[in-house]
């Protein structure tokens, strides 16, 4: 089933769900009924459905035969496993970015990196992480990172991971004072890179990830706390 523009409708469904559910409009915990689904997206019930049934096996969806389908509920754990894995995959494609990208690469990591400053400049003190096209860009900056390397699956499984770490991130946003800008870890870590510092590129990368695992692991059971 394809929509006006060529594009399957369940993919409509999937994109629009799964942006919902990682910037938390659709919150952690939040029962999903298919015919609200339906008439909020203006779509039929089949593609809904088998969207639901996609972002399940993502990990962002949970599934039950008996109580139909929820938002998955955030967790230290889930996080921390993410966080984990997310270390090793991203750094193999970094190194492997790293030996094998060209002028092409180098050219797309700094256009990737200047459209990510041109937007933090826009925002000034908003908080980015909330800001969607920050998101989109920063986004594309790490994947201009890691674009060079030879491994289409690598890339999907870390895309499935990043997207699930940016609910957390932005949940976090949401519920926490202040922000830590990140905007001299990106530029440290993209000058490593293209000098082909593999080492310290790896290095600066982990930092990065890593360094979101404590304000979510403060966040989450606060937030929990209060719901209780």
């Amino acid at each position: 089933m394809l929509n006006a523009h060529g594009g399957s409708l369940i993919d409509v469904a999937l994109q629009q769900m799964k942006k919902s559910i990682i910037c938390c409009e659709l919150a952690p915990g939040e029962k999903l009924k298919v015919a609200e689904l339906s008439k909020a997206y203006g779509l039929s019930s089949s593609p809904i459905r088998e969207a639901l049934n996609r972002l399940a096996q993502e990990g962002i969806v949970e599934a039950n035969e008996n109580k139909g389908f929820r938002v998955t509920e955030l967790s230290v754990d889930d996080f921390r496993e993410i966080t984990r894995l997310r270390c090793l995959l991203e750094s193999e494609a970094l190194a492997d970015a790293i030996e094998y990208g060209d002028d092409a690469w180098e050219a797309n990591v700094l256009g990737a990196f200047h459209r990510l400053g041109l937007i933090e400049k826009k925002l000034g003190k908003v908080a980015v992480v909330l800001d969607d096209d920050w998101a989109q860009r920063h986004k594309a900056f790490h994947f201009a990172l890691f674009s060079a390397s030879p491994s289409s699956l690598l890339l999907r499984m870390i895309d499935s991971l990043f997207d699930r770490a940016e609910r957390y991130r932005r949940f976090s946003a949401l519920h926490r004072t202040g922000e830590r800008r990140k905007g001299d870890e990106h530029k440290q870590l993209m000058e490593a890179a293209l000098a082909r510092d593999t080492e310290k590129a790896v290095g600066l990368l982990k930092r990065h990830i890593t360094g979101t695992l404590a304000r979510v692991t403060e966040v989450i059971p606060r937030q929990h706390a209060t719901l209780q």
